[in-house]
């Protein structure tokens, strides 16, 4: 029986895949799970319409990598179908190892990044489907001889970046980050197994880096965001770990296995059985709990009552924060154990391109001669990387 479909994409339309096998890794319940993790987190307490999912994300990158691979057969590069099946999967599962509310719970749960995750999973699921997931997971590691398909995949210009980009500015309504994403694709290129972008496609990408950047600090370092993340953060870490035993039996089961239990392979396949649900579940029932922090973090995710946050050029002062926590009516009701516990301090730091010799965009001139995007925009060096503080309190 055939098992192909064709989704409906609000951004690219209808769209559907080569592969059978495509379809039945899209049916397997790991995949099927991140329908119910969001792609932003908690980016919706300041985007209202941010809720779409790691599902129709990896579906959209996929999407757009099967656009690249026909781009460049048809510019001659030769690609077997064998290379395209397993570019197709490993592109389809990069995100399957997500946590609940996608970056917002990274390491909580375990101290595995998603790509560690991704990575697992995609190594189980290779022993499921007797070993055809194995030149995937070599592209997935930068380990498959032709480096291209790496770069499609997880690079500097690669279809994760050009469907997320494209996707949450649509669904957050911040223009500022559409990308010229077809035209960028037309310009794909290979030369001696690397990826390259043809000359004529310069300011695509020159508008693409700006986009990337311009979304990273309007919407997923967007200060409300943060907060929101630090405060789901703060409370799991505190309940899992340090609340009493009447706090920590609020938890569903499958949130309270992961102190229960010790080996990561077990909490591996754990991971796969939680999603959003979960933690809306758990928000709901930490309300009833005794504990001042748990109570007072878990009733402001519910009601969108978030703590106050600043951000500077330089690093925050803990004297200025103390002067406005003082200030605070609501920080006179609450004892200073938690009110230490809410005041965090950090920094983000948006590494908008690497500069990295090795790393850089290499662009194909018309002369035929491969360059380094950095000779064609001159004020790139000022955009690899930027820093800005936070201090985060009542």
């Amino acid at each position: 029986m055939n098992k192909k479909k064709i989704f409906n994409d609000p951004l690219y339309g209808l769209i559907g895949f080569d592969h059978e096998i495509i379809y039945k890794l899209i049916d397997h319940p790991f995949f099927q799970r991140l329908r119910r993790i969001k792609q932003m987190g908690l980016a919706d307490y300041v985007y209202p319409s941010a809720n779409h999912t790691r599902f129709s994300h990896s579906l959209g990158a996929l999407y757009l990598l099967k656009k690249s691979i026909e781009t460049l057969k048809w510019k001659g590069v030769e690609i077997s179908d064998e290379e395209y099946k397993a570019a197709s999967i490993s592109i389809l599962l990069h995100d399957i190892g997500h946590s609940p509310f996608s970056h917002s719970l990274e390491k909580v749960f375990l101290p595995l990044s998603h790509e560690e995750m991704s990575l697992k999973l995609m190594h189980k699921l290779n022993d499921e489907f007797d070993g055809e997931l194995e030149m995937a997971i070599q592209m997935f590691q930068g380990k498959y001889h032709r480096q291209f398909f790496h770069q499609l995949i997880s690079g500097q210009v690669d279809v994760d970046r050009l469907d997320y980009l494209t996707r949450d500015s649509f669904f957050t309504g911040v223009a500022e980050g559409v990308v010229g994403y077809d035209r960028i694709i037309k310009m794909f290129n290979v030369i001696e197994d690397k990826l390259v972008i043809e000359e004529k496609g310069v300011y695509s990408i020159e508008k693409f880096l700006i986009a990337r950047k311009i979304m990273y600090w309007q919407v997923y370092m967007h200060k409300t965001s943060i907060v929101a993340d630090k405060m789901l953060n703060i409370l799991l870490n505190y309940t899992l770990n340090e609340a009493h035993e009447k706090d920590f039996n609020l938890l569903p089961e499958s949130l309270k296995v992961f102190k229960e239990i010790e080996d990561i392979e077990d909490k591996v396949l754990k991971l796969t059985k939680i999603d959003d649900s979960d933690i809306v579940f758990a928000l709901k029932n930490l309300v009833r709990s005794g504990d001042e922090l748990i109570w007072f973090l878990s009733n402001g995710l519910l009601k969108r009552k978030l703590l106050k946050i600043i951000f500077t050029d330089s690093k925050i002062d803990k004297e200025n924060i103390n002067t406005l926590i003082s200030k605070s009516e609501l920080s006179k009701s609450l004892s200073d154990k938690t009110k230490e516990k809410l005041f965090i301090t950090g920094s983000e730091v948006n590494d908008i391109y690497n500069s990295n010799i090795d790393d850089e965009i290499l662009i194909l001139s018309k002369n035929g001669e491969i360059e380094p995007i950095s000779k064609y925009i001159q004020f790139l060096a000022n955009m690899y990387k930027s820093v800005k503080y936070f201090g985060i309190y009542i």
